[in-house]
Order: C-alpha cells, then structure tokens, then sequence
C-alpha cells in the first residue's frame, strides 16, 4: 500500500488551554478502501515536513476542518502547514487531493478569492459533476465563484460555486465534498483517490 499524508483539523480546547491535531477515523477507512495508508501530519510544519521526508509520502490529502486564518478561521499554524505542503508536492511533484478546506487552500495559493456561500451546509446536494448530475454531500459555509488557469473546475453548483477543481499541469485536485462522509463509502469517490495517487 502506499502512504500518503494527512493534515489533521486543530481544535482548541480552551478549558485545559491547549490546540489539539485530530482526524475522523473516518478518513482511516476510507483511505484504507482506496489502498492507501494513511500518515496523519502534525500541524507543525518543520515536523510535519520532515515526515513527509523520512517517510518517503506518495502524495497529500488536505482534509476538512478549521476555516481559513483569512476568512476568520482560528489555525494559523494549519494555513502555514498546508501553504508548504503544497509547495513541497510543486517541488517533488507529488499528487495533492483537497478536500473541502483543502480545496480552499489549493484555491487560495492559486489567487482564487473565497466568499460566504449559502445553501452549502447540506448533506446531500445536487451538482454538475463533469456534465452528469450527482448527488454529494456539503458542509462548507465559503467557496468561490470563478475559477482560472492554471485551475480548471470540473464540478460546480447550480449557484455557479465550484465544486471541484484540478490544476492544469501538476497533479493536484480538489473537491468541496466529504467521501469519508458516505455510508457506504462512494466508489465514484474511491476511484478518484486511487487515479490521483495511482493505486492499482
């Protein structure tokens, strides 16, 4: 199986004064399906990098979780985080899958300005995925409405948000659903994550 990292969502726990890393095991099992093992990153960014290193990583997963510093999020050290990943996998050419959140720092390195959406929060909604009509789920609260190169949008809302995007050179894809989310996980979704990282 191949190892691909995993950002996690920081939560603050204000009662015994700490920021806590953490993950669905949602994400675990899904990865799993997909034939990819996953290696959970801190949000620290000279540790965080150093695994990737030392673990020779096939890829990055940029999960859901904690709004943008800019939008009003309370992770700076995750915007940090992820900023670098991203510029790790332009470096190594390591393939990058965006998960909601992650879909929005792809969108944000890339200059795509992020606004408050409504109607976004919903668990199943139907979009335009590639010219067919699916039904996903939806948990964000910010998306974008234009889409440039090198990014292209390959799903989009009938509000016109975009759903989902991909960059033009480099292998580095975002979607603004959750597959971890799915009972029973979506194969739409498991071949997605087994095409970008190459599983099989």
């Amino acid at each position: 199986m191949k190892t691909v990292a995993v950002t996690q969502r920081v939560s603050v726990v204000a009662e015994r004064a700490e920021r806590r890393d953490c993950l669905d095991q949602e994400w675990a099992r899904f990865l799993s399906t997909c034939g990819l093992l996953p290696l959970a990153l801190p949000n620290i960014p000279d540790v965080a990098l150093e695994l990737c290193t030392e673990a020779s990583v096939a890829g990055l997963v940029l999960t859901g979780g904690n709004d943008l510093a800019a939008l009003g999020g309370d992770a700076p050290e995750r915007d940090a985080l992820e900023h670098e990943l991203l510029q790790l996998a332009e470096r190594r050419g390591l393939p990058v899958l965006g998960v909601c959140r992650g879909m929005q720092v792809i969108q944000d390195r890339f200059g795509i300005p992020l606004r408050r959406v409504e109607g976004h929060v919903a668990s199943r909604q139907t979009i335009c995925i590639e010219g067919r009509r699916e039904e996903v789920n939806s948990y964000h609260c910010y998306g974008a409405l234009e889409c440039r190169a090198p990014l292209e949008a390959w799903a989009i809302a009938d509000d016109g948000v975009i759903k989902a995007i991909r960059h033009s050179s480099l292998p580095i894809t975002g979607i603004m659903w959750h597959p971890e989310r799915c009972k029973p996980f979506a194969v739409a979704d498991v071949r997605l994550f087994q095409r970008v990282f190459k599983v099989g």
